[in-house]
């Protein structure tokens, strides 16, 4: 085993520098946003991840898939959308185990799903593939630059791949989830206090009047059970609190009365506002220009007439993993002072991305391989595991910041769950190759 996978310090070196590379950014967002610094207040901070969810997200994702993904390899690696699916739902599935065990707060729910579920299939795999590629013996039998060429394919695939499985899944959850929160704020504000003055010596609403009105909704929640109702004494006087009644029972009814046609036309509409947001129409871009032919001789290659737009969209895309970090990081002062993430959260989250789901990667893409669906490449085999063994999506602190919903306890969470990834990486991916020998 140590043979074939360099030794145990190397890969360790190789799976934790991309890591340690991202803590490193996030420590430089984490100063500018100090108050000593003040570069990267929280306005700015949004407007810098509007900027990232519409213009660096797509362009990353239109200019990887468009270079390094043709109509052969889509063919060729038809189950790569199946296990990244797979992936998906077990740990969307897990994650609202979790949810339902731990009863988390409204503003953490969508976020401890979306972090079980969604994985980091982007820079991660970028960097770990190809340098894994480089080190002397690697398992794969390819010679390096021929195993780096291909270890950056698959994994410019399984960004694109994952980018459109997070841009709608993982969107619709952390939108879900911020609308949830809204409306449960909306509803404690809308209950205000109302004091009544009353004699001591006499009821709220006399006998007669409690049995004449029995009938009626609005004086049967006035006289509402001590329960829900505060007396204080003060002065020889009662002093009533009573909430104030809301309408809210007439618009669930309002609600429930909808058509069918009603419902089907907004939930056709909300499907339609996920599959066009930026990053999901820059992935489908990029996947028809790479898997037409024509097109990719106008965009892609050194003769290309439009390579200046490709390349133009490349270095857009650059900045999208370093903006991402410093957001991360500026979020990160005011969590770590005032948010209070439940460290069983935090645990489930670790223990679901890197104890359950390498597990089931593991058990997947073997039994895929006894069936026949994966070609005989171990490094394509070894990054559909990878799959199953990378921390959760730093997107997900952009869907945070866009619903406002969670932003420094996503902090906090991405924050733990990337410093156990810098052994995770390197433990499952030893174990990974060892399987593939």
């Amino acid at each position: 085993m140590t043979a074939a996978a360099g030794g145990f310090l190397p890969l360790l070196a190789v799976s934790s520098m991309p890591v340690a590379e991202l803590l490193l950014i996030a420590a430089a967002g984490a100063y500018l946003a100090t108050a000593r610094c003040g570069v990267l207040t929280p306005s700015a901070r949004a407007d810098i991840n509007r900027v990232v969810y519409a213009v660096f997200t797509p362009a990353l994702m239109l200019a990887s898939l468009a270079s390094t993904v043709t109509l052969r390899d889509v063919a060729a690696w038809w189950f790569m959308p199946v296990n990244i699916g797979i992936a998906f739902l077990a740990g969307g599935g897990l994650g609202w185990v979790a949810v339902l065990l731990l009863r988390p707060p409204q503003q953490l729910r969508g976020l401890v799903v979306a972090s079980c579920s969604a994985a980091n299939f982007g820079n991660l795999l970028l960097v770990v593939i190809p340098a894994v590629c480089e080190q002397d013996g690697n398992p794969f039998g390819l010679p390096k630059k021929i195993c780096s060429g291909h270890g950056l394919s698959y994994a410019s695939f399984s960004m694109a791949l994952g980018g459109v499985y997070i841009w709608t899944y993982t969107h619709s959850v952390m939108k879900r989830s911020g609308e949830a929160y809204r409306r449960m704020r909306q509803q404690a504000s809308s209950i205000v206090p109302v004091a009544c003055v009353v004699d001591p010596k006499e009821s709220v609403i006399p006998a007669e009047e409690d049995k004449d009105q029995s009938g009626n909704d609005d004086d049967r929640a006035i006289s509402s059970p001590p329960s829900q109702q505060s007396v204080v004494e003060k002065g020889g006087e009662h002093l009533i609190s009573v909430p104030l009644l809301s309408r809210s029972g007439n618009h669930h009814q309002g609600a429930e009365s909808k058509s069918l046609w009603e419902k089907m036309k907004q939930g056709t509409r909300q499907m339609t506002q996920e599959l066009t947001s930026p990053p999901t129409t820059g992935a489908v871009i990029g996947l028809v220009i790479g898997t037409v032919p024509w097109l990719r001789s106008v965009f892609v290659g050194s003769n290309a007439p439009l390579r200046a737009l490709q390349d133009a969209l490349k270095l857009l895309g650059d900045g999208t993993i370093p903006c991402l970090m410093l957001i991360l990081g500026g979020n990160l002062t005011k969590g770590v002072r005032k948010t209070k993430v439940p460290p069983a959260v935090v645990a489930a989250i670790v223990c679901v991305r890197y104890v359950i789901l390498p597990l089931v990667g593991v058990a997947v893409v073997r039994a895929a391989r006894d069936m026949g669906f994966l070609p005989p490449d171990p490094l394509y085999q070894y990054t559909l595991m990878m799959h199953f063994a990378v921390p959760p999506a730093m997107s997900i602190g952009t869907m945070s910041q866009l619903y406002d919903v969670g932003q420094e306890e996503c902090s906090v969470i991405l924050l733990w769950t990337y410093l156990v990834a810098a052994l995770a990486l390197t433990v499952w991916s030893t174990v990974f190759m060892w399987i593939l020998q």
